[in-house]
């Protein structure tokens, strides 16, 4: 089973391409899951995968540009479902 990583965004991380900008990473990873928008002003991202893949794509997200927009994430690991097919945005 792969592992599930659960990762929270905080900063200025809506209105700004975030969600778009991951979703484009993701293509570069061996990684299944999505990425939304939260009322509360924050981004959630749920991934699945090795856990080594699911921890460079993590630090790569910052690199891609989006560090300025990110003042705080708070990260959870669990075991992974398998559910996902692909990566998408959800809404």
């Amino acid at each position: 089973m792969p592992d599930r990583l659960q990762v929270f965004f905080s900063g200025h991380v809506q209105g700004v391409g975030f969600r778009y900008a991951v979703r484009q990473l993701s293509l570069e990873f061996e990684v299944t899951g999505w990425v939304k928008n939260l009322p509360d002003g924050r981004v959630e991202l749920v991934l699945e995968g090795e856990r080594g893949e699911l921890e460079t794509f993590q630090k790569a997200i910052p690199d891609a540009g989006l560090r300025r927009f990110i003042h705080e994430t708070d990260s959870n690991w669990n075991k992974g479902t398998g559910e996902f097919k692909g990566f998408e945005i959800v809404r």
